[in-house]
């Protein structure tokens, strides 16, 4: 949560994205809710409340730190993105022009992790933290035996060295695709690229990641098939 008393407001950085941003993905009933519960603390917020910013904070941290761990290199420089993103989006409220909330926040995380990307000149060592982490794990059940666990830490294992080994951007990409289900205007609109460059993107780095893994297939079969 944002403390007032720590609460620092500060000047934009040139050359950012645009944060001004609209959802184009369909509405049901569900959506419809939580975009009238997020308009209503946005337009308190707009209007000073530091407690209405806190409530969308609880709202989205979870799920911006989700998508900025896959694209920075740790889980601290993550948290730091993630608070940058924050203080950004309360920085910029008045550019909040309608739309989706989850949208405008994830773009601006997004922009976030390109700058960590940026400033450190390194790449993900992990790009899933989560898969570290066995708390977030169903109850074990049958199917987990030694062999099948063994294998998926090996598969882990790989994939993560292989998302390390293609550029910053393609993978940005085909985690925002495959693993979060933007669509590719969704993702062109997030990280203010034109479509095409987005698919390029996506193809090139799923090639590369092909590459890759070509000497590890067996890896991705089930076991006993």
């Amino acid at each position: 949560m944002l403390d007032s008393a720590g609460f620092t407001i500060a000047a934009v950085a040139p050359g950012r994205v645009d944060l001004v941003v609209e959802d184009a993905r369909p509405a049901n009933a569900a959506d419809d809710l939580v975009r009238r519960r997020d308009h209503i603390l946005i337009e308190r917020a707009q209007a000073g409340s530091l407690d209405a910013f806190n409530d969308i904070v609880e709202c989205y941290q979870d799920h911006l730190f989700s998508l900025v761990a896959r694209m920075v290199p740790d889980p601290d420089q993550a948290h730091d993105a993630v608070q940058e993103a924050f203080f950004s989006a309360y920085r910029n409220l008045a550019g909040f022009r309608g739309g989706s909330v989850r949208s405008w926040l994830s773009r601006i995380a997004i922009n976030a992790a390109m700058d960590q990307q940026r400033l450190r000149k390194r790449r993900p060592s992990q790009p899933y933290p989560e898969l570290e982490d066995d708390s977030w794990q169903p109850p074990a059940g049958p199917e987990a035996d030694p062999e099948r666990t063994a294998l998926e830490g090996e598969r882990s294992r790989v994939l993560q060295g292989a998302l390390a080994a293609i550029t910053p951007d393609q993978r940005h990409a085909i985690v925002l695709f495959d693993v979060e289900g933007y669509d590719y205007q969704e993702i062109a609109d997030l990280t203010g690229v034109s479509l095409g460059t987005v698919k390029s993107r996506i193809h090139r780095g799923r090639l590369a990641l092909r590459d890759r893994l070509t000497d590890h297939m067996s890896l991705f079969r089930e076991v006993g098939a």
